[in-house]
């Protein structure tokens, strides 16, 4: 019979008195173990009198359960349906069609969801669905789960029913009309045909109320721009597929550039096919994704791109406007003007300048091109903030003029530079409620803190482009007490029924020739796409205007949005804060990049410690009206424009996140009047930071056959063999390709499937969809920042990022050759690990080769890692004892070694800590514990689901069916995946293509993953 005593370790855990005891708990199995046969009863275990055999027996008791502890897994009981639902069947994931737009990120998505849990989110490939998800939305199942949420409305602080939220909301609106006190909505971009229906009859209902539209990254010249030629407020949507020449002056298009979203279409254009692609050029301050992809990029500060922008405008419309361009950029910037009206309309300008008259020449030079990539039909309706009314509001409250402030989608109180004026005026406000998934700093300090359901919780309607709809329906019942801001108002407007049956009353009336249920279905509705005619507007008057633009005085700082955090509403999320930046390759926090050449004057540096992490020096920044930074730590940063330093927003949050997540400065705070460039002085300040960066754990260090790259120009007249050459080994003491070499024996592989993952070097743009993809579908752990500073992360997937100290990774190599003896050696290799002023870039996505000779397999004691006949290398984490040989034998190092138990740890306070965390995990794969290894499995989960599906259907499984978590995630088509025994598979294709190659091929491991030489069109 089973025993339900409590089970002891140690004597120190029987005592109940030691709080060391307590700590390693977490780290510990503490499964109960039922062992009554080999444990005698309490009191004799507690005898005061203790002998030899006694201390014996306890040690022996602790090593036993320890053992059973470690071989037993836990049981874990589950209910049963009393009725099972129809649409859940246990074990198959339902998918849904939604679109996600948060007033920063927006996608058309698929949601994965596994008995009632939504788990993950897939891209929606349907015609029509052009937005994919990036890496925030990708993590936004995450903030789903977030225990942070607001779980209730509160009033005051306090708890309260909606019907006090709507009783004491209808009666502020009452009291203003009686006061004659002003009432205001102030919205994130809502992009929402119904909502912004619901707000006008608001309006209508309450004539002393208006509508704010505040973006808290804006892009509010953009819009005056378009709004003064186009006369409506949006944003033009660029097609980069239609270009043949590029040039970016400090857009950056492939990053949060006017809400992001281009890259899949610029990666169509980097391809070479038929002997072309696309030429990019790049003008830009911070080193940016953009800038990292081009052919040519020219580092220079805001100033000088506005005299550059100026000087392009002259070139192609054949304008004679003075300009005062700083030498060193004038023939670069000349031969890309006149490459640029060369290239007519397929070619294509953009610029990312905050200031009304650049935007306005962006117009004008695209108009003169006639540039195809140049759309004005189908504008972006994602951005329709007003910097202006966001001042005038201020001034208003602070003036006692707002009766009541319902805010929605907005925070304020952290967005705003000057958020003391804004926290001064609410204070004058007599009834303030905020709308938020989180009590924030902006609903801490207003009235009414109202929850709002996860967009995963709610319906609405979307109108990302003009001409299209969307909608967004709820994959899950709301999981707390919260109410979407639509019902809210649909009740003080007075109009019966729910949200649901509004939108769908209003759907009617857009989606003519279709459905609901197959709008439904779908996701989203293509209609008639109106295209906008171009009003006059003097173009001459605002190159002049921009031409007498000076530069900063001190150093000019330019405010951007990391890839990880972007504007910060996901702040709690720990996938994103743990997602390594792909420029700097640093997690856990935001810093100043500083170049090479002001680093030195000012004595700022980093430096890699003996434990391998990364130290760098604090700065203290101050703008010219006096508001200071203090320690902002430092990062040297290849290709940053000399005289400019960059800083990212979306950190230094407070309000409702957990204290691992409370890291970096908040940045908003120097975002004066929504310019993004501000004049600062910066000053070395004492103490060192630690960061969390990944990039000093893996270098090249000479390898330069990692990474194989051409020109175009080479590409296009060499031979194969000249440009992707095959390593040489010695056999016989003759050279032979190493690809024809073999150490151990081959069997066939044409029987069945056999997988293989192509990696396009030219498409890969490092966005980072797929490694946040990895986490969601495989469990992948967060470790923390200190654990991922002792080189512990445990991403499946890495991005490498490199740079090249020549003009070319095969000069690095020729320098590499030309070493001559050891202290030469040294030296130059040390040379080479510090990038040059402006780099090359290249980004590199490396997981599990899969090796059809695993040096892996070969070295495992306990045959843990075996190969598969379809060509995966597969992990029995059962068998695994931990020997890490294997990783010490593989040559990519992409094995990860468990070190603690991540799940159910208090000293990991991330999702898998808590139940609502850890709804997020895929049933489909373990969560493993520690001691173990791990590493990418090329999903073989979703493989084998492909396979048994094909199978119960009775039918051949098509090109494009089978899918890893990263190659479903790539919008770019850099990952493809398939079936190499399929003659007619694109990935089969890609392997025969004459730009494949695989990593260290002279090792001779004969990887599953393929890569594709990365070809510049300089």
């Amino acid at each position: 019979m089973s025993s339900n005593k409590k089970y002891w370790k140690s004597v120190e855990e029987l005592d109940g008195n030691s709080s060391i005891v307590e700590a390693l708990k977490n780290n510990e199995f503490v499964e109960e173990i039922p062992t009554d046969e080999f444990l005698g009863n309490n009191d004799a275990l507690s005898s005061s009198s203790t002998t030899r055999r006694d201390f014996l027996k306890y040690v022996g008791f602790s090593t036993a359960a320890a053992t059973l502890a470690a071989c037993e897994g836990p049981v874990h009981k589950s209910i049963p349906y009393v009725l099972q639902p129809e649409q859940i069947i246990p074990g198959v994931a339902d998918y849904y069609a939604t679109s996600v737009f948060d007033g920063f990120d927006f996608a058309n998505i698929l949601v994965k969801t596994r008995e009632g849990r939504p788990i993950k989110i897939d891209n929606n490939t349907i015609a029509g669905a052009k937005f994919a998800a990036n890496a925030r939305i990708h993590a936004s199942i995450l903030s789903l789960y977030d225990s942070m949420r607001l779980k209730e409305p509160k009033i005051a602080g306090k708890k309260a029913s909606w019907s006090e939220v709507n009783s004491k909301l209808a009666s502020s609106l009452v009291d203003a009309k009686a006061k004659g006190g002003q009432v205001v909505l102030l919205t994130n971009t809502l992009a929402s045909p119904s909502t912004e229906k619901l707000i006008a009859d608001f309006i209508a209902k309450n004539p002393n109320a208006k509508h704010v539209v505040y973006d808290a990254v804006s892009s509010s010249e953009a819009l005056d721009a378009f709004e003064a030629v186009y006369g409506e407020r949006a944003l033009v949507d660029y097609d980069f597929s239609k270009a043949s020449l590029i040039v970016s002056v400090g857009a950056d298009f492939l990053g949060d550039w006017q809400g992001g979203g281009y890259d899949s279409g610029y990666a169509k254009g980097r391809i070479p096919q038929s002997g072309k692609m696309s030429r990019h050029f790049q003008l830009e301050a911070n080193m940016t994704l953009s800038g990292a992809a081009a052919d040519k990029r020219l580092p220079m500060s805001t100033a000088n791109q506005k005299q550059a922008l100026v000087q392009i405008y002259n070139i192609v419309t054949g304008s004679a406007v003075s300009v005062n361009l700083d030498d060193k950029f004038k023939a670069e910037v000349t031969k890309a003007a006149q490459q640029l009206k060369a290239a007519g309309s397929k070619g294509v300008l953009v610029s990312g300048i905050q200031d009304k008259n650049a935007q306005l020449l962006v117009l004008a030079i695209n108009q003169a091109l006639a540039s195809e990539a140049f759309t004005t039909s189908g504008s972006r309706q994602i951005r329709k903030g007003s910097n202006q009314k966001v001042a005038q509001l201020i001034n208003e409250m602070k003036a006692g003029s707002v009766h009541t402030l319902i805010m929605s989608g907005v925070n304020p109180v952290y967005t705003l530079a000057d958020s003391a004026s804004f926290v001064e005026g609410l204070k004058k406000v007599n009834t303030s409620v905020a709308f938020s998934l989180k009590e924030d700093e902006t609903a801490l300090v207003s009235t009414v803190a109202a929850a709002v359901p996860h967009y995963l919780e709610s319906w609405n309607d979307i109108s990302l482009t003009k001409g299209t709809y969307s909608l967004t329906q709820p994959t899950i019942r709301p999981l707390f007490d919260t109410k979407q801001f639509q019902d809210v108002l649909l009740s003080l407007n007075g109009i019966p029924g729910t949200y649901y049956d509004y939108i769908k009353a209003t759907a009617s009336t857009i989606i003519a020739g279709s459905s609901w249920n197959k709008v439904l279905h779908d996701g989203v509705y293509v209609g008639v796409i109106p295209s906008a005619s171009a009003a006059s507007a003097d173009y001459t008057a605002a190159a002049n205007v921009l031409a007498q633009s000076k530069s900063a005085e001190g150093f000019e700082l330019v405010l951007y949005t990391k890839t990880g955090m972007g504007d910060g509403q996901q702040a709690n999320n720990p996938w994103l804060q743990e997602f390594p930046d792909p420029i700097t390759r640093v997690s856990w926090d935001n810093y100043v990049t500083v170049s090479n050449a002001d680093a030195k004057a000012l004595g700022l540096s980093n430096e890699i410690v003996a434990n391998g992490g990364l130290n760098g020096s604090y700065a203290s920044i101050t703008t010219a009206d006096g508001v200071k930074l203090e320690n902002v730590p430092v990062i040297v940063q290849p290709g940053q424009a000399v005289g400019t330093v960059g800083l990212s927003l979306g950190y230094g949050r407070k309000a409702a996140l957990k204290e691992e997540m409370m890291v970096g400065l908040n940045a908003y705070s120097l975002y004066k009047g929504f310019n993004d460039v501000q004049s600062i002085t910066l000053v070395k300040a004492d103490g060192e930071h630690e960061f969390a960066c990944v990039q000093g754990q893996k270098t090249l260090m000479g390898r330069g056959d990692i990474i194989k790259e051409t020109s175009l120009e080479i590409f296009n007249t060499k031979d194969a063999k000249e440009w992707n050459k095959v390593p040489m080994v010695s056999l016989d003491h003759k050279e032979v390709e190493a690809t024809k070499v073999d150490l151990w024996d081959s069997f066939d592989r044409s029987v069945g499937h056999h997988f293989n993952l192509s990696i396009d070097l030219n498409a890969c743009t490092g966005c980072g969809a797929c490694v946040i993809a990895c986490h969601a579908e495989n469990n992948v752990p967060v470790v923390g920042k200190s654990e991922v500073r002792r080189s512990r992360d445990m991403h499946w997937l890495r991005i490498d990022r490199y740079y090249s100290s020549e003009s070319t990774f095969e000069g690095d190599n020729e320098r590499k050759e030309n070493i001559a003896g050891l202290s030469s050696s040294l030296s130059t290799f040390n040379e080479m690990e510090k990038a040059g002023d402006n780099p090359q870039v290249s980004f590199q996505p490396v997981m599990c080769q899969h090796c059809n000779h695993a040096p892996c397999e070969t070295v495992c004691p306990v045959a843990a890692t075996s190969h598969s006949r379809q060509g995966q290398n597969n992990m029995a984490y059962n068998r695994c004892v931990g020997t890490r040989y294997c990783a010490n034998n593989c040559p990519y190092k992409v094995r990860r070694f468990n070190w603690f138990l991540y799940s159910k740890n208090s000293e990991f306070d991330y999702h898998m800590n808590d139940d609502l965390g850890r709804m997020v995990l895929n049933p489909d794969v373990n969560v493993r514990s520690r001691g173990v290894m791990e590493k990418c499995s090329m999903c073989i989960q979703m493989t084998q689901a492909t396979i048994l599906k094909a199978k119960r259907e009775g039918r051949a499984i098509v090109d494009g069916e089978f899918q890893t978590a990263c190659s479903s995630a790539c919008s770019n088509g850099a990952m493809v995946f398939g079936d190499v025994n399929d003659a007619d598979a694109k990935v089969a294709k890609l392997a025969a293509d004459d730009r494949m190659y695989h990593l260290l091929e002279h090792v001779g491991t004969k990887p599953n993953v393929i890569y594709h030489v990365k070809v510049r069109n300089t």
